[in-house]
């Protein structure tokens, strides 16, 4: 079947090993057949020599009639292959088998078959990969074809067909071996299936030659390798199809380059070309022709099918950025004259290109024949026809792809003839010039005015949030077609658009979204607007917080996590610390990677890290990958980092590469012939070894390549010694190193070791380089120390400026983190989570009035530093300074010598209250300003002001200065000029001092001043218009339709959260006026916090308004005002103020009252409230007065009934308050009832409680029972219906509780019978009793027989139990507790079976699990025992050990088992497989209870070495040296007897024996015999003892495993006329052992 190209093999990976056994086989057919066909071939390579040879020499007539059989032969044969091959048959593939070897011969007289056959001589194995040869680029095929043409017209029908199969052929068959990749685009018109197989490739040389790149001429001979290479198809997610391809063909190209290193491949070497070509002329026949157009055909269908394919092999294969080869430039044309700007990009993904123009995209569809936009292998061009002046501007060329975007900018300036400059374009505003001319509507200008409306402010999110930045440009003069550059930027670094941030320009909108905010976002952000040379800028601060851990107390994530350093070994990340440790120290942090395209997270580090650095290895080469870090600490750990920047798995010098030569250039033909292989050259020694990076977790080696290395890549070993020895032991025993550097972990902290870097390749390992100087395993960079001297400064209401000396001597410093605290709540805030760097950082969101402190820690690589002393506290409070200027000055009324002002309030206040305005003024003659003047001395405290003597007819321009306690602010910039005249217009001015309050999320108060100059007649109304902010002025609407006489309005139907301005008109008998200036922006919100004001009504009956306001200042003050207008006559009102409460009381409510009540507070944002009271509202009002002047017995609770201990019930209800003089009526089914013997009734006037009790209910008490209260002129009543269902259930819950009461007379159970398991795991049946005596008794049953107890309980606290130690299976039953005295009995019984003693074992097994104490580590003779204490054990308590998650298979190595109340597993003869993570698991039914111990490292060690120790102990004590016995203490015997004495000895190996006497040697002789026989006994013998034998004997045993020595006393009497001889005593000697 036809090979399919390797991402399409349903995820198949065909590896090398594969390759070569299909391969093995392959040759192995194909040298059966050449052994059976050598013969044709020896004869057919002689004859073609011959040919070759004439034809080199360019003489047809040369040619014999030998070579011309041979030639004939030749050209059939070959003619039916190049015919079989373009059809794509396999009859290509039997004819091609059929040459041998040495078919490099096989050249028809011509210089490409001899190219042809020397390709067969390496690839007649592999027929099924011809076709990669399109691969390689169409550029072959195209010569190939024109060298068929060139052929065809000067050689005869044989000849050419020769020609073009020996060319062509001596191109494919190089390229057979680069797999099957292209075969399915080249040949995939046929229906012929050739089987893709692989083949293996010879040995390779010692010394393969190095194979070269060309792109010189098709006819000069060169090297060439041809790699074959297969894939493999992964999941891929988030990327594009195209992106998808890209990849694999990434992939691909590693797997081509890794076989150049390694001269794989097909070796091409030289062959010499002819210098001339006899051309040959034979007509041809019809069918010829037809059979060779056909080919053409053929290959020029091929060739447009390959080469989109081959610009797709050739691309860039890693991702990367766009950027310009070549940038448009900037063009100066006539008008009428076309231009085309041109530019050239590369990148990978292939870069997407969009044209603007003034930064608008460029539609060709909106503009049909105006613009032309190509695109075409990488090359972009804008051609624009018939240019004319609009078309003045500045282009801009914008590549894009998943890395990013850059663009380039390229100006056009259209001029005109002299005479054809229209001067209205620049005045009607519609010309468009490039930035740099900065043209304004007056003429060329070099500054505009920008201004931001709607700025962002100070803004707080959350990791994990979408927030959004936005700001309004205003931009004078407003230029048609002339865009502002809008740039973003944070911590003055340009942000660019990416997958986390968008930005958008509307034309007057800037806005910047954050899709997914990160700490990574977090600093100051600033919006610049860029006009020309000119720009202005906003900045704001944004604050992103923490996300909510996943586990409590976890740490916060860390941050920045990038890639510092990257090649085919190892990748360096680097992060910062998270401000929050989640109240423990952060314990070090995990390192995740994941491979671009997969979802697939994996670990690097087993152990958590805490130096900011780790370098992760164990990466593929050429794949890339994004990485993560998460930080943990003893309460968990925290979610992931915000992932890297894709980083690839290369050397640098491999990726820039791979940017400028993407893949191999295609020559246009290969060259191939033998050459024998050289020896290979070892490699020397790598240069310039030294330390790049030392932690106590790894240490980075970096060195230069060797000089001497062949021509063949090289590899590298590793090896480490411990300073001050020869001991190296190589690192990377099992793979070499491809990169010259290296990290090594595994080193013991604290140690000195030295390095060295061996080369090595095919030819063998080189010699070590030079060793590193010592190098101490260990962080070598310091924590740094804490800052000093923090010093808060009062900033606005909501921050503080904080600044602090910068730590001493440290090193790599990252930043700062700033933590607030109120002062005295000792909770610490981060005040930001991304470090700062610098010494000054502004605390924004801070409560206002409150005390903070403040302290401040350093951050570097290392750790965090310790915190920097706690600052003085600081009221939170903005600071006063001088206020702003005022704005929106305007002209209220002008009369022949003076002029009326209005401005607005200064937006910045200064932190203090306005004290006065300053009003300067100044005239303006033939447009030149004269000298400023002033129109007042002292301040005015309204916002408008009259200008007196002024000159008629004079123009004016004035400004006004705010002034308050810190002084005069800064005057407002000049206002445009007025004249002096007088007003002579019949309607109204414009209403002015416009102030907007009460705003709330759909509503506000609008409040203005009357216009000063009020026309030819009485301003007789007003009208409100509003619009939304964005709107354009069109959209203005009234929003009343009849004039309205108040000065006030409240303007409602407002959409939350739109931002709104509004104006006023007045009108008079003439009409409409001209309206006001329009308010500042005012979002339609009701702001936190706000409260509205509330009527109230005391129990007094007084009316009265409260306010209350918690955002008050110092100097902050209630002001009341009705119908808007402040109140002066206080005789009707009474006000009340404290603290941040106001209340205002009506002293008679009545008509004159009505209207609208507002109070506002002065120095606050805006706080503000109203309350209306009209006709119905105080109707309302004066009843609710009148009920609280006149109450009734208010009740705290209805009647109720309820039991007593006794049986008896109780009616009774509460009321609130009685006087001395209340009465109470109690009234049963109508009929009042009076105290008696059946009821007895209860009035406590002081409490307000009022009862009624019935010692027991009976049937004829159903029915309604009232109570009836009278307290002077206030009457209440409360009714409770006892009928049906609910009477009898009183009734017999009252009978029950009567019986009860008489059960408790005696002693009686309050607690019945229950179980608890103690913490010593014991289980103790108690119960709580009551009414008892000394004479009570108390008796326990188990299955009805009497439990004995030892002690009599003494009912101490009530309770009774039964203690049941280490309770067991056999305790279950039937427990049952009785007590009884005279007075009576009462019992409880408990059962314990089935369920109920399974739930109370499950119980007692969790409390010995719990009661488990931590594992133990217990070296011993026989190995390493792991143990664990409980109070007690039992058979129910489950028990299994884990050994890495992994469940332990118990043999005699590994035991287990339980010695008392040890729990314990035994390891006999550990071994390093013993190593690991050990967990005990304690099932007690319901949970699985674990205790963990590493048993790793040094704790692995230690207990080995102790293991060792203990074992060689048990062996020496085993075999040392002793005595097992025989002899006596003392021996008394008589003189001249013999003395015979004999013990037992025992050592291994044999120990030596020696007899003292007197602590001297003892040597045998005839009296004293010593005898040691088979080294298990010894004898002592004395023939005939006399006094002088008396004395202190021992004897001494001795191994090499220790010493034993027993001693005895011998003392010899002389009988007096006694023969008698005592015999020794029985007992042992002293021993002693050494």
């Amino acid at each position: 079947m036809m090979a399919l190209p390797f991402y399409q093999k349903h995820h198949e990976h065909y590896d090398r090993a594969y390759r070569h056994k299909e391969l093995q086989s392959t040759l192995s057919q194909y040298q059966k057949e050449e052994k059976r066909k050598s013969a044709v071939y020896s004869h057919g390579s002689t004859a073609y020599t011959r040919g070759s040879a004439a034809y080199r020499h360019g003489s047809a007539a040369a040619y014999s009639h030998e070579s011309a059989a041979a030639y004939s032969h030749g050209s059939a044969a070959y003619g039916h292959e190049s015919a079989a091959y373009s059809h794509g048959s396999a009859a290509y593939d039997h004819e091609s088998a059929a040459h041998s070897r040495r078919s490099a011969a096989y050249s028809l007289g011509s210089e490409s078959l001899s190219k042809m056959s020397s390709a067969y001589d390496h690839e007649s194995a592999a027929h099924s990969r011809r076709s990669a040869a399109y691969s390689l680029g169409s550029e072959s095929l195209s010569k190939m074809s024109a060298a068929y043409d060139h052929e065809s017209a000067a050689l005869s029908r044989r000849s050419a067909a020769d020609s073009l199969g020996s060319e062509s052929l001596s191109k494919r068959s190089a390229a057979y071996s680069l797999g099957s990749e292209a075969y399915s685009h080249g040949l995939k018109d046929s229906n012929i299936m050739i089987e893709d197989r692989s083949y293996k490739l010879s040995p390779k040389a010692k010394r393969a030659k190095q194979s070269l790149f060309s792109e010189e001429k098709e006819n000069k001979a060169i090297d060439y390798v041809v790699p074959v290479f297969t894939g493999r198809q992964v999941y891929v997610s988030g990327i594009t199809d195209t992106e998808q391809e890209r990849i694999k063909e990434s992939a691909a190209y590693i797997a081509r380059r890794n076989l150049f290193a390694t001269g794989e491949g097909i070796s091409a070497t030289r062959v010499a070309t002819s210098s001339s070509t006899e051309e040959q002329h034979e007509k041809k026949s019809r069918k010829v022709a037809i059979r060779e157009s056909a080919e053409r055909l053929a290959l020029k269908k091929t060739l447009e099918e390959t080469e989109e394919f081959h610009r797709k092999l050739n691309e860039d294969k890693l991702l990367h950025a766009p950027e310009f080869v070549i940038k448009p430039r900037s063009h100066t044309v006539w008008e009428k004259q076309n231009v085309k700007l041109h530019c050239t990009v590369t990148g990978w993904p292939e870069p997407r290109l969009t044209w603007y123009k003034n930064n608008v995209p460029i539609n060709v569809h909106t503009h049909p024949g105006k613009y032309i936009i190509e695109s075409r292998y990488g090359m972009h061009s804008l051609e624009i026809n018939k240019c004319d002046f609009e078309d003045t501007a500045q282009y801009r060329a914008s590549a894009m792809n998943v890395k990013g975007e850059l663009s380039a900018y390229a100006s056009l300036v259209v001029k005109r003839y002299k005479g054809e400059f229209d001067e209205s374009y620049f005045h009607a505003g519609t010309v468009t010039m490039p930035l740099s001319f900065g043209v304004t509507p007056h003429g060329y200008a070099s500054k505009f005015e920008i201004h931001f409306v709607d700025k962002f402010e100070v803004s707080f999110g959350r990791e994990g949030e979408t927030m959004s930045l936005g700001c309004t440009v205003i931009i004078h003069p407003d230029i048609k077609r002339f865009h502002p550059e809008i740039q973003w930027y944070r911590n003055g670094v340009l942000i660019k658009p990416s997958k986390w941030v968008q930005m958008h320009w509307s034309g007057e909108r800037a806005t910047l979204t954050l899709a997914h905010a990160n700490k990574e976002d977090e600093g100051l952000y600033t919006l610049r607007v860029v006009m020309g040379d000119y720009y202005e800028q906003y900045s704001a601060y944004v604050f992103v917080r923490d996300a909510d851990a996943e586990m409590p107390g976890a740490p916060a994530s860390p941050l920045d996590v990038e890639c510092l350093d990257a090649n085919k070994d190892y990748v360096i990340i680097s992060w910062k610390q998270p401000a929050v440790d989640g109240g423990s120290p952060i314990l070090g942090y995990f390192i995740d990677k994941c491979e671009v395209g997969t979802t697939h997270w994996s670990q690097c580090n087993e152990t958590p890290v805490k130096f900011a650095r780790f370098p992760v290895t164990g990466l593929i080469e050429g794949r890339s990958y994004i990485f993560r870090v998460r930080a943990v600490n003893k309460a968990g750990i925290s979610i992931p980092s915000r992932v890297s920047e894709p980083v690839a798995a290369l050397d640098p010098a491999d990726r820039a590469r791979l940017r400028s030569h993407p893949s191999a250039p295609w020559t246009g033909q290969i060259i191939v012939t033998e050459e024998e292989p050289a020896e290979g050259v070892v490699p020397g020694p790598p240069s310039d070894l030294h330390v790049i990076e030392a932690t106590k977790n790894y240490v980075v080696l970096s060195w230069k390549p060797p000089g001497e290395r062949g021509h063949e890549g090289v590899m590298y070993f590793v090896e480490k010694c411990t300073a001050g020895t020869e001991n190296w032991q190589r690192v990377n025993t099992e793979i070499p190193v491809k990169s010259p550097r290296f990290a090594v972990f595994d080193l013991a902290e604290g140690k000195s070791y030295s390095f060295r870097v061996r080369c090595c390749n095919s030819a063998g390992i080189g010699e070590p380089s030079e060793a590193t100087e010592a190098t101490v395993v260990g962080d070598k960079l310091d924590i740094p120390k804490a800052p000093g001297r923090i010093i808060p400064t009062r900033n606005t209401d909501t921050s503080v400026v904080v600044t602090w000396t910068e730590s001493k001597d440290a090193k790599e410093l990252v930043g700062y983190y700033v933590e607030a605290s109120i002062a005295g709540s000792g909770h610490w805030e981060p005040s930001n989570n991304n470090p700062v760097k610098g010494t000054r950082f502004i605390c924004h969101g801070l409560l206002t009035g409150e005390n903070y402190i403040f302290r401040v820690r350093a951050v570097n690589a290392a750790g965090l530093s310790e915190y920097s002393q706690e600052s003085e506290p600081i009221e939170v409070k903005a600071a006063i300074a001088a206020p702003s200027p005022p704005y929106d000055i305007t002209v209220l009324e002008s009369v022949r010598d003076s002029m009326v002002l209005g401005w607005k309030q200064p937006k910045i206040i200064g932190g203090a209250e306005i004290t006065g305005y300053y009003v300067n003024y100044r005239e303006v003659i033939d447009g030149v300003p004269g000298k400023w003047n002033e129109a007042n001395i002292k301040p005015v405290s309204e916002r408008a002001y009259r200008i007196h003597n002024l000159k008629e007819n004079m123009v004016y321009q004035f400004q006004v200065a705010a002034a308050n306690l810190a002084g005069v602010g800064t005057p407002s910039p000049p206002t445009r000029s007025f004249k002096c005249e007088e007003w002579t217009i019949a309607v109204p001015g414009p209403p002015h001092d416009l102030l907007c309050t009460e705003v709330r999320k759909n509503s506000l108060v609008l409040l203005w001043k009357p216009p000063v100059y009020i026309g030819r007649s009485p301003v007789t109304g007003y009208y409100v218009d509003v619009k939304e902010t964005e709107a354009t002025d069109e959209h203005w609407r009234s929003v009343n339709e009849k004039p309205i006489a108040n000065k006030f309005l409240k303007v409602s139907g407002l959409k939350e959260g739109v931002s709104y301005l509004f104006r006023v008109r007045a009108t008079n008998q003439a009409g409409v006026g001209k309206p006001s200036d329009t308010t500042d922006p005012v979002i339609a919100e009701t702001r936190p916090g706000t409260k509205e004001m509330e009527v109230d009504v005391d129990d007094n009956g007084v009316i009265s308004l409260n306010f209350e306001c918690d955002q008050m200042s110092p100097d902050s003050k209630f002001v009341w005002s009705k119908n808007y207008e402040p109140i002066e006559d206080e005789s009707r009102l009474a006000f009340d103020t404290k603290g941040g409460k106001s209340k205002a009381a009506f002293k008679d409510l009545g008509e004159d009252d009505l209207g609208i009540y507002s109070c506002a507070v002065t120095d606050t944002d805006g706080v503000s409230s109203s309350y209306t009271i009209d006709e119905e509202e105080m109707k309302r009002l004066l009843a609710l007065s009148h009920e609280h002047k006149f109450p009734t017995v208010p009740l705290k609770s209805e009647l109720a009934a309820e039991l007593l201990e006794k049986g008896q019930v109780r009616f009774w209800l509460q009321a609130e308050k009685l006087s001395g003089n209340a009465k109470v009526n109690f009234v049963f089914n109508d009929k009042e009832i009076v105290n008696g013997e059946k009821y007895k009734m209860k009035v406590d006037h002081n409490t307000g409680l009022i009862e009624m009790i019935m010692d027991k209910l009976e049937d004829n008490d159903e029915g309604t029972y009232t109570f009836q209260l009278q307290d002077g002129k206030a009457t209440n009543q409360s009714s409770l219906v006892l009928i049906g269902d609910v009477f009898k259930k009183l009734q017999n819950e009252a009978d029950f509780q009567r019986q009860e009461w008489f059960r408790k007379q005696g002693p009686h159970f309050v607690e019945y019978l229950g179980w608890e398991v103690t913490a010593d795991c014991n289980v103790l049946l108690k119960c709580k009793v009551a009414n008892i005596k000394k004479e009570t008794h108390i008796v326990w049953y188990k299955d009805g027989r009497e439990i004995m107890v030892d002690e009599e309980h003494d009912f101490k606290d009530g309770v009774c139990t039964l203690l049941i130690s280490e309770f067991s299976k056999k305790d279950a039953g039937i427990y049952e507790v009785i007590l009884k005295d005279d007075r009576g009995k009462d019992k409880s019984k408990l059962k314990l079976v089935e369920a109920a003693f399974a739930d109370l074992m499950n119980e007692v097994c969790r409390k010995i699990a719990l009661s488990a104490t931590e594992l133990k580590i217990q070296s011993t003779a026989e190995g390493i025992r792991l143990f664990s204490f409980v109070n007690y054990y039992l058979e129910d308590l489950r028990v299994s050990w884990l050994h890495n998650d992994a469940k332990i298979k118990y043999t005699d190595r590994v035991k287990t088992g339980v010695t008392g109340e040890q729990i314990w597993l035994q390891i006999s003869e550990p071994t390093p497989q013993d190593k690991g993570k050990y967990i005990m698991e304690l099932f007690d039914g319901k949970t699985t209870h674990t205790r963990k111990l590493d048993l790793s490292g040094q704790a692995f060690d230690e207990a080995c070495a102790e293991f060792q120790r203990l074992k060689q102990a048990a062996v020496a004590e085993r075999n040392r040296a002793r005595i097992l016995g025989g002899l006596p203490d003392v021996v008394t015997i008589q003189e001249g007897k013999a003395l015979n004495l004999t013990c037992n000895v025992w050592g291994d190996p044999v120990p030596e024996v020696t007899w003292l006497k007197n602590e001297k040697p003892l040597t045998a002789d005839a009296h004293c015999i010593l005898k040691y026989e088979s080294g298990k006994s010894a004898s002592f013998t004395m023939t005939g003892v006399n006094t002088i034998d008396s004395g202190r004997y021992s004897i001494l045993v001795k191994n090499k495993y220790g010493t034993e020595t027993s001693d005895f006393t011998v003392s010899v009497f002389i009988p007096e006329g006694e023969d008698e001889v005592s015999q020794p005593e029985p007992s042992k000697g002293d021993k002693k052992k050494v």
